[in-house]
């Protein structure tokens, strides 16, 4: 599956998923499903009410643009997602991992009209199998693409670590940090012994020790370890 690297507030690279093409699917048939029933029970409403036709056809107008604008405006004030979206666990993002402007939603939601409406979505699945990248033609024109946020865990990817018998932690102040924030943590760790990305050990190590307030005398490869079984010791014999 592809990958998306976005960089953090510490300049830290975390690995992206793209969204698979099912989850898009899925997604993009609630949606549709979500503004159908909107649709049809404002008509419902609308013949109840024995209009005329001058105000039928005006008041349509008015309330059929929150089916009209669905998409670009949930993904611009629900952080790129929409409710199929949410449901999905998919979120829209600009290429480098970063939250797209309105323009990058605009842009990509008006040519929801040439890849998704005129051709029923033929050319949105037909695009983004070719490119590869999750990218249909209204993502490649805004320079977005959809992520997904789904967790895939292994057994190595817990925050269990093997502990000695008899081990005796050494920084009780890793207590600071939460467990999503230490599964992260761990994440990169191995990741970057892994790939020998010493950088973001690096980062990782000067991230740590400012938040932990301690100044370790063991060199950043060796004090991310430590931390990491320190946490490990403190959690289970909590």
């Amino acid at each position: 599956m592809e990958e998306f690297q976005i960089e953090t507030a510490q300049n830290v690279g975390i690995q992206q998923n793209v969204a698979n093409l099912g989850d898009r699917l899925l997604a993009y048939l609630l949606d549709t499903l979500i503004i159908g029933l909107y649709i049809f029970g404002m008509i419902m409403i609308m013949i109840s009410i024995d209009l005329d036709m001058r105000d039928f056809w005006a008041l349509w107008l008015l309330v059929s643009l929150p089916a009209f604008l669905y998409y670009v405006l949930l993904e611009t004030f629900w952080n790129g997602q929409t409710i199929g979206k949410y449901t999905m666990k998919t979120r829209v993002v600009k290429l480098d991992g970063s939250k797209p402007s309105f323009a990058n939603y605009f842009v990509r939601w008006i040519l929801r009209i040439v890849d998704v409406s005129l051709t029923s979505g033929g050319l949105a699945v037909l695009t983004i199998l070719i490119r590869g990248n999750g990218q249909r033609v209204g993502d490649i024109a805004a320079g977005t693409t959809v992520i997904s946020e789904k967790v895939k865990l292994t057994i190595n990817d817990t925050l269990l670590k093997e502990i000695p018998s008899g081990y005796v932690p050494t920084y009780s102040q890793v207590t600071v940090f939460k467990d999503d924030e230490m599964q992260l943590i761990k994440n990169l760790y191995d990741q970057a012994i892994t790939k020998g990305q010493h950088n973001i050990i690096l980062s990782l190590y000067n991230r740590m020790i400012k938040v932990m307030e301690v100044e370790p005398l063991q060199k950043p490869i060796e004090f991310v370890d430590t931390a990491i079984k320190d946490y490990n010791y403190y959690t289970q014999n909590m």
